[in-house]
């Protein structure tokens, strides 16, 4: 069995989803969360950490990160285990530094991903299940308590 993380990067009610290569093996020409392979000797937040910075440049707070939920997919030795992971915080902006893997990386609406050709259906669903605080990075709630507010 091939174990995998990703990571959603919840910002303003969307998060960063990769459009995979349509020259890709497994999965071509679909959207996903960002993320991979968990290597020998790793543990998932150590892949989870790995992975963010070498596909989108940015470094995860390990804090911040707590597991959504698990995906499976495929059966026998093609059977894959993926631990979806949510990060609240990160340092960096997001960009595509693994355009061999992903064609594009885009901020979707959690409310518009049921509209998207998808690796995982149950994806939005568990997107959803995020309470209404949480799709606010940290990052972003720093940045409005520190706004002034005016008319």
């Amino acid at each position: 069995m091939h174990v995998v993380v990703c990571g959603a990067l919840v910002e303003n009610g969307a998060v960063l989803l990769v459009h995979r290569s349509p020259t890709r093996r497994a999965y071509p020409d679909l959207w996903d969360l960002p993320g991979g392979h968990v290597e020998a000797g790793e543990s998932e937040l150590q892949a989870l950490a790995r992975e963010m910075h070498e596909e989108l440049g940015v470094h995860i707070v390990a804090e911040s990160s707590s597991r959504l939920g698990d995906l499976h997919a495929g059966s026998g030795e093609d059977a894959v285990h993926v631990g979806v992971w949510q990060i609240r915080d990160w340092v960096g902006s997001p960009t595509n530094r693994a355009p061999d893997e992903h064609d594009d990386i885009a901020w979707v609406g959690i409310s518009e991903l049921g509209g998207l050709p998808l690796v995982f259906g149950a994806l939005p669903a568990l997107l959803r299940s995020l309470p209404e605080p949480d799709r606010l990075s940290r990052r972003d709630e720093a940045r409005t308590t520190a706004s002034p507010s005016g008319p």
